[in-house]
């Protein structure tokens, strides 16, 4: 019994270090966004080297004011930014135009933002990932991925040719993450798993604008994308064998 408590917890743990990796994956943001958020409209107190030890699974007993943090400061960032613009920018204008360029909150399978208990839920094992965060992709296939990825989006054509089409496709306004994402596509840079993890649901919607899908979800999207990569795979050992 006492086993099945601790691997419970730890599973948690890992799940919770998954959650606020991506989480911070996907809004670009630094770990000191959430803890500026929260102090900036006094929702509670949680330090960036909470965040960035949580993110490592490195974290073993919060205090609650870091769940209620995290559930408050999720719930302001599901209703408009107008909301708190006059208190954030008053204070740290910064800040807020951080969370003009990307401001995306957790949102459970029932759409509702997470609150205090769900993410305390995830944190100690009682409760799963929403279905939108619980991608766990492998380091090792992220090369693949990626290599899969630029030959989907591409359609196999050259990157000289697609360029301009892909990144329109591509609604992601960030500098950083549109410069990451134009490397990836040309073959200078591969994603890493957790770039990936974060990236995942924006690369699903440019795939739909790209090739006019609107049934297939996210997750068929990166079945799709592991096919294709193994695919590639058995090309490229192909070609090795012929060359010799």
């Amino acid at each position: 019994m006492s086993s099945s408590f601790r691997d419970q917890l730890a599973s948690g743990r890992r799940a919770m270090a998954h959650l606020v990796h991506v989480w911070h994956e996907r809004n670009g943001w630094s770990h000191k966004v959430l803890p500026a958020l929260a102090e900036c409209l006094d929702l509670g107190r949680v330090h960036s080297s909470q965040i960035s030890n949580l993110r490592n699974g490195k974290l073993a007993s919060p205090s609650p004011e870091v769940f209620f943090a995290f559930g408050k400061v999720n719930q302001v960032l599901s209703r408009e930014l107008e909301n708190i613009e006059d208190q954030i920018l008053s204070v740290h204008p910064e800040l807020f135009r951080s969370l003009q360029e990307s401001a995306i909150p957790v949102e459970g399978n029932n759409g509702n933002p997470l609150s205090a208990g769900d993410f305390f839920e995830i944190f100690v094992g009682l409760a799963s990932l929403p279905s939108s965060f619980d991608w766990f992709i492998e380091e090792t296939e992220a090369p693949m991925l990626s290599a899969a990825l630029a030959d989907y989006l591409c359609k196999g054509r050259s990157w000289r040719i697609c360029r301009e089409q892909v990144m329109s496709a591509y609604s992601v306004t960030k500098k950083q993450r549109r410069e990451r994402f134009e490397a990836v596509m040309a073959g200078l840079r591969d994603y890493t798993a957790e770039e990936l993890d974060g990236e995942l649901l924006d690369l699903h919607a440019t795939n739909r604008v790209l090739n006019s899908i609107t049934l297939q979800g996210a997750d068929d999207f990166l079945e799709n994308l592991r096919q294709r990569g193994l695919l590639l795979k058995d090309q490229e050992k192909l070609e090795i064998i012929f060359s010799e």
